[in-house]
């Protein structure tokens, strides 16, 4: 099994190298964080974090960067929306999520009881992050309101990821 902390240090010595690249690799950890099942093997989180703060040490603007989480993450729940909504209840069974039924479960309650709003929510909320859209679309909730959710959770949430490791940075000086 591959060590969470060797992948968060090989990325940020590859991004420290070559920081033209954050905005595809910002991309592609968005993307993955957001996506059902994908999301269980990708430790986005602290490497989010992290490239915050790269991006203000390398001089680079935020916003590039951002747009690309954004963007990403956007995508990812997409992407899970429509995997439920397409397969249905035969989603459940999808490998990791057949180990996990009480994940569904609670994503379930959570959809039911927030709705639209649940999708906004779910986002800030790290195993549920990716099985809150998957639900969206296991429930067959409204395409557009939730892709409302969707994006404007996304730009909020990027903006959470990557902003403390930029204020630190600029904060103490590196």
């Amino acid at each position: 099994m591959i060590d969470p902390a060797t992948v968060v240090e090989a990325t940020t010595k590859f991004l420290q190298d070559h920081p033209n690249l954050m905005p595809i690799v910002m991309f592609g950890l968005a993307f993955g964080e957001s996506l059902a099942i994908v999301s269980f093997l990708v430790p986005a989180t602290v490497l989010m974090l992290a490239i915050g703060a790269l991006v203000e040490a390398s001089g680079l603007s935020l916003w590039p960067v951002w747009l690309a989480a954004v963007v990403g993450a956007s995508l990812g729940d997409a992407v899970s929306y429509w995997l439920g909504y397409h397969y249905k209840d035969r989603a459940r069974t999808f490998w990791p999520l057949s180990r996990r039924p009480d994940l569904v479960a609670r994503a379930e309650d959570f959809f039911t009881r927030f709705g639209v709003w649940g999708v906004a929510i779910g986002r800030f909320f790290g195993p549920l992050r990716a099985v809150v859209p998957l639900v969206a679309g296991i429930l067959a909730m409204r395409h557009v309101p939730f892709q409302v959710a969707n994006v404007g959770s996304a730009m909020v949430w990027s903006f959470a990821m990557l902003a403390p490791g930029a204020a630190a940075t600029k904060l103490l000086g590196f």
